[in-house]
């Protein structure tokens, strides 16, 4: 404590006899010293013609700071058109002195564009570019990165790299380098290419719209935020925004949808305008590859809608590639899509009509009542389509269920009588080919008929179960090489009146020779009609119509199969064959009449409910599922995968049957036409030969064609079943 009294004391005793003679000395070559030190450096300071002396030459060696590759050189005429024209190199770069080479001490190139762009430079700073250069990001954007060095122009300039239609091409500097976006894990990878080649993008560089947006119209300027951030103006609850400065009307509506509701919740699942219209691969509403995006996008929220949606026929079409069909907003409407209990909903009960008839003008009342998003699956919910549904489904089983059970005996004892006498089996086989006695079995009109069965089935099996299995690559292939599913749709309809040509001919047919038989109608005894004599010629041997016999048929041949029996002989139809008979016209008429009340809903819906369409497909759908699947597997098995008739038995298309054949498996036939005398009457001639080189390709392309068919839908099947 004394000491420091003391040297206080003697402070103050100094500073009342003033300054020490040393100490002014002192402060008077400090001055001078300090003065001459400002000379100096006032002599070395840069001027421009200075700085022109280096940097004006083209051949000046660049260097690199922060991984950037810089060039050093600088027209003289750089800043000429620039608003910084008044400006000399020091007002930007430190100062540099020339004592030392390179500039290590004045670190030249440090932009000090703060000094007059104070404001811009705070939102700059916090921005996502310069959050990620003061981490010591190179790749980030600089003042120069987007507005140049030396020639900075001003945006309104056309020339200037931030003008409207240039700023694209200065965005993709760094957005379309792959290096960029890998380094930051962008999901935006193409985002300029993406812009470009949107309604945006063309409406800006290709018709010149100035009042298009770019880049910074979204994003921002100075200010540009990621999107997780609330205050960027990308960030979810700001999209709407951002958008609505150009599509005023469009907020507004969106605002008071069930969309807008949510978001203004802050409900997570309220989409904004780039849920639906993307980012930066907005397309124009209404084109195709809008439509059919549309509903894959609305599915990204809505999955089980969708998965509803596509189990009907506009679904299945739209995910195929046609989209002239409804799609989603065509019912539910674009931003004012409002819950189905609102009034102001498209499909509410008092507008749903009106949305139907927007596509269907002449739609009645009870066409509205179709179940667009109907569940077949749901016994509660709707319980008719449930067993609309059930019951084709017990069909389909049932009947691929018996006869594969019916096929696989077949075959087993059939390679059974081939292995155990195999050389018998071969002999037995080339003499039904080469037996040149013959027999007609089948009439012209006959081999007709079943021409244009064979053609109109593989136009509807071809052209139709693409439809149903839409979601495999074979499906999608077809229909392109069949022009679209529009065209194919067309071929459809033309299979169908080619099934309704040959069905009314053959009913025309049937009834004119059952009315030219009148005759044996009556008992010859008393002249009257005698009802068992009518019920012979329907149930009869030559008719195609099920009998007693079958019956007895189907139980020897049962026996047969299991070795308890000998083979059974038949007469001119054996059961399996009136069962494909009769299976046409059940076909028909479930097929036809299902795909009328499709092709012709409005009509049938003026007396049907409106579910009746959903019912339609259902039972369309798996009516033809099963056709196509029996007729190509248990039909071409019994007529042509058979060893004894392997590879493919000519009957239908020649219309014969040799007599060996006759005497192997329709003895009976023989034996009635032997004992009724009518044997010679059924020989043929060689008309035949004429045309058998045309019959028997054409059969075995059909042939094949369904082969690979079936394949295809058991494959579809299995991949359907196996993983979903």
């Amino acid at each position: 404590m004394r000491s420091n009294d003391r040297q206080m004391d003697r402070g103050a005793r100094a500073s009342r006899a003033g300054p020490s003679p040393g100490r002014a000395v002192r402060g008077r070559l400090g001055l001078w010293v300090t003065i001459v030190a400002l000379l100096a450096s006032s002599r070395v300071l840069a001027t421009d013609p200075d700085c022109l002396a280096c940097h004006s030459k083209p051949d000046l060696a660049p260097v690199t700071e922060r991984g950037k590759h810089l060039n050093l050189h600088v027209a003289p005429d750089a800043l000429q058109a620039s608003p910084h024209a008044d400006l000399s190199c020091t007002d930007c770069h430190a100062a540099p002195s020339f004592d030392r080479v390179p500039h290590l001490d004045g670190k030249p190139g440090a932009h000090k564009c703060i000094d007059c762009h104070e404001a811009v430079a705070k939102q700059y700073d916090a921005s996502v570019h310069g959050f990620s250069f003061a981490k010591g990001d190179t790749s980030a954007a600089t003042c120069a990165s987007c507005h140049g060095g030396h020639d900075i122009l001003p945006a309104s300039d056309r020339k200037s790299r931030t003008n409207k239609f240039n700023l694209p091409a200065t965005c993709g500097k760094c957005h379309q380098s792959r290096e960029v976006t890998a380094r930051h894990q962008s999901r935006e990878k193409e985002a300029v290419p993406h812009f470009i080649d949107s309604i945006h993008g063309r409406a800006l560089l290709v018709d010149g719209l100035i009042v298009a947006p770019n880049c910074n119209d979204c994003h921002g300027v100075h200010d540009i935020l990621p999107a997780s951030d609330p205050k960027s103006h990308i960030a979810k609850d700001q999209v709407p925004k951002t958008c609505g400065k150009c599509h005023v009307l469009v907020e507004e509506v969106y605002n008071g949808s069930i969309h807008g509701q949510l978001l203004a919740q802050f409900d997570k699942r309220g989409p904004t305008c780039i849920t639906c219209h993307t980012s930066h691969e907005i397309d124009t509403p209404g084109t195709p590859e809008f439509r059919l995006k549309s509903d894959r996008k609305c599915g990204e929220c809505h999955q089980d809608r969708l998965e509803r949606y596509r189990d009907t026929f506009h679904g299945k079409a739209m995910a195929l590639g046609r989209p002239g069909v409804a799609t989603c907003y065509d019912c539910h409407g674009h931003h004012d899509i409002q819950k189905s209990g609102d009034p102001r909903s498209h499909i509410g009960a008092e507008h749903r009509l009106e949305t139907c008839r927007r596509c269907h003008p002449e739609a009645a009342p009870n066409f509205a009542d179709y179940i667009v998003h109907a569940d077949h699956t749901d016994k509660v919910g709707h319980p008719e389509l449930y067993w609309f549904y059930f019951g084709m489904t017990a069909l389909l089983l049932g009947t691929f269920g018996f006869f594969a059970v019916h096929s696989v005996f077949w075959l087993y004892r059939s390679t059974v009588v081939y292995t155990g006498d195999s050389k018998q089996f071969r002999e037995q086989k080339q003499k039904v080919r080469a037996d040149r006695e013959q027999y007609v079995r089948f009439r012209p009109v006959d081999r007709f008929l079943h021409g244009l069965v064979i053609l109109s089935f593989l136009l509807l099996v071809i052209t139709g179960m693409p439809l149903k299995f839409y979601y495999t690559d074979w499906a999608r292939w077809l229909l392109d090489h069949m022009g679209g599913q529009e065209v194919a749709s067309i071929v459809h309809r033309l299979g169908a009146m080619i099934t309704i040509f040959y069905f009314a001919v053959h009913i025309t047919e049937v009834l004119i020779g059952f009315w030219g038989g009148r005759a044996k109608w009556r008992d010859p005894s008393t002249g009257r009609l005698s009802i068992r004599r009518i019920a012979r010629i329907v149930f009869g041997p030559d008719s195609p119509m099920p009998n007693f016999q079958d019956v007895r048929d189907f139980i020897a041949h049962q026996k047969w199969f299991f070795g308890k029996g000998p083979r059974p002989q038949f007469d001119r139809w054996t059961y399996w064959e009136k069962f494909d008979y009769l299976a046409v016209f059940w076909g028909v008429a479930i097929i036809g009449f299902s795909g009328l009340v499709m092709w012709y809903p409005e009509f049938f819906t003026r007396f049907l409910p409106g579910w009746a369409i959903n019912a339609a497909l259902i039972v369309h759908s798996d009516e033809a599922l099963l056709a196509a699947g029996f007729i190509f597997t248990f039909h071409f098995f019994n007529v042509h995968f058979r060893p004894e008739k392997f590879p493919l038995d000519p009957v239908i298309f020649s219309g014969r049957i040799s007599k060996t054949e006759l005497l192997h498996e329709r003895k009976r036939l023989y034996d009635r036409w032997v004992a009724e005398g009518e044997l010679e009457k059924h020989a043929v001639g060689d008309e035949w030969e004429s045309w058998r080189w045309i019959a028997i390709p054409a059969g075995f392309l059909a042939f094949c064609i369904g082969g690979v068919l079936v394949l295809l839908i058991y494959y579809a099947m299995f991949t359907r079943l196996a993983w979903g």
